[in-house]
């Protein structure tokens, strides 16, 4: 590295001031919309590839950072089970014939004949 220049940390991000004309702007939006970035992100991979095809991308810079969910091969995969001997009872009202019994009634105590 250069003396008087820091070393560089990639979770540091610069901001800068971009003013544009609104009818750029627009177009930039509806096409990093049809690509599914923001406009930002949008900016930033148009001005790396401009960089890159003019032979001015440095060497160290490193990859856009990815935001959102990691993609599925870089999350450990969760243990797999047999879904059909996993699978939750279906809720069904309980048959009342095959119910267990309530409580039996004490002994110093007569049946409720309302019950």
């Amino acid at each position: 590295m250069t003396e008087g220049r820091p070393p560089r940390r990639p979770w540091q991000r610069k901001q800068m001031l971009l003013r544009l004309d609104p009818a750029v702007y627009d177009a930039l939006a509806r096409w990093a919309g049809d690509e599914l970035r923001s406009a930002n992100a949008q900016t930033e991979f148009l001005l790396r590839r401009a960089l890159a095809d003019a032979g001015r991308l440095p060497g160290d810079v490193g990859a856009i950072p990815r935001r959102g969910r990691p993609p599925k091969a870089a999350r450990t995969p969760e243990p797999t089970a047999d879904p059909v001997a996993e699978a939750p009872k279906p809720l069904t009202a309980p048959d009342p014939s095959t119910s267990a019994p309530g409580p039996e009634p004490k002994p110093d105590q007569a049946p409720n004949p309302d019950a």
